[in-house]
């Protein structure tokens, strides 16, 4: 199976999809924006009137909604770095994280913050390597 541009399937395996539209977002880096809201996921096509989903490892299209004042209202790109809802590795293992949570980035994957507080999914961190050179932990 080809590698999706930002969908919720890439690699060999498909990943449960846990974030969809509309899906509010602990903010895990220190850029300046605390919550956001995912207003869009690209490259993923869907049938007519089911939401678009992604899973920890995709870019999202996000809305910041609570942190500096100067954020507030502005459209980024993040990738999701931990989602609740449990999946399945390849080697048979089940993760899951305590919270939603992801890391603003720039359009080309190039984080905006310097550090990343908690840990990041390890797929998230083989996806995006900038990523995994600024994580504390990565699982």
């Amino acid at each position: 199976m080809p590698e999706k541009k930002g969908g919720a399937a890439f690699s060999r395996v498909k990943r449960v999809a846990g974030i969809t539209i509309r899906t509010m977002l602990k903010v895990a880096d220190n850029s300046g924006a605390k919550e956001v809201m995912v207003i869009g996921v690209p490259g993923v096509k869907t049938r007519l009137r089911r939401l678009p989903s992604a899973t920890v490892g995709d870019m999202v299209v996000v809305t910041v909604k609570k942190g500096n004042a100067d954020l507030v209202g502005q459209v980024m790109t993040a990738v999701i770095v931990r989602q609740k809802k449990p999946f399945k590795r390849p080697d048979g293992t089940w993760v899951a994280f305590e919270d939603n949570a992801c890391v603003i980035v720039s359009p080309d994957g190039a984080p905006k913050g310097t550090e990343i507080r908690g840990p990041i999914a390890k797929e998230a961190a083989e996806r995006w390597n900038r990523l995994s050179s600024i994580a504390s932990i990565v699982v």
